[in-house]
């Protein structure tokens, strides 16, 4: 914008050697200006988000996951100018090689012109290419963000996140689907961790 306004300025010096410079200078200024401005409208029409602010900390993960007891440390955090939340998920349980039983990194995103929520899931229960499967889309509802993760056109794997206020806690469902068939497959809650507690 300084540099329109700089050129308008230079146009201003120049109209008395060069007529109709001034104008045509304004005409282009304002239209780059007007352009520039449209494209941002939609963003800006979308209210900025909640549930993503609530995510982002250190949190201790507590319940049960494929009907065994566990406990994850989990750490989100803002990247990316605040465009994406990241999520790094290690369990406390440790395999005969004395790496973590399960580990993820998951991106979240929102798109700025639905509002739709989005995730790309990667873990090491198996390698792949950022197959299809690995994405999780959904929308908020109310403190609740449900992700679907369509497998086949018949099975899918349900996410939901679950904001608590008066406890400042996340309750996490998931949940298999076959055929409109849900069968739990973990219940745990995220509460914040305490600085001096031990990973």
């Amino acid at each position: 914008m300084l540099n329109g306004l700089l050129l308008i300025v230079g146009a201003v010096r120049m109209r008395r050697t060069v007529p109709g410079v001034l104008p045509a200078l304004l005409f282009i200024v304002s239209g780059l200006w007007l352009l520039l401005g449209a494209a941002r409208l939609p963003a800006q029409a979308l209210r900025p988000d909640s549930l993503f602010d609530r995510l982002v900390g250190h949190w201790v993960l507590r319940g049960s996951i494929a009907r065994q007891s566990t406990t994850h440390d989990v750490d989100f955090e803002w990247m990316l100018g605040r465009e994406y939340v990241k999520m790094h998920e290690v369990s406390r349980e440790r395999g005969p090689n004395g790496a973590p039983v399960y580990e993820a990194v998951v991106l979240f995103g929102r798109d700025p012109r639905s509002g739709e929520y989005a995730c790309l899931w990667l873990d090491n229960t198996g390698a792949s290419a950022f197959d299809a499967a690995g994405i999780g889309r959904g929308a908020v509802a109310a403190d609740s963000i449900p992700f679907v993760f369509n497998y086949t056109p018949t099975d899918r794997f349900h996410t939901t996140f679950v904001y608590n206020r008066a406890a400042d806690s996340w309750e996490w469902h998931m949940d298999n689907d076959s055929s409109g068939v849900r069968r739990p497959f973990a219940r745990v809650t995220l509460t914040r961790r305490i600085t001096a507690e031990v990973r």
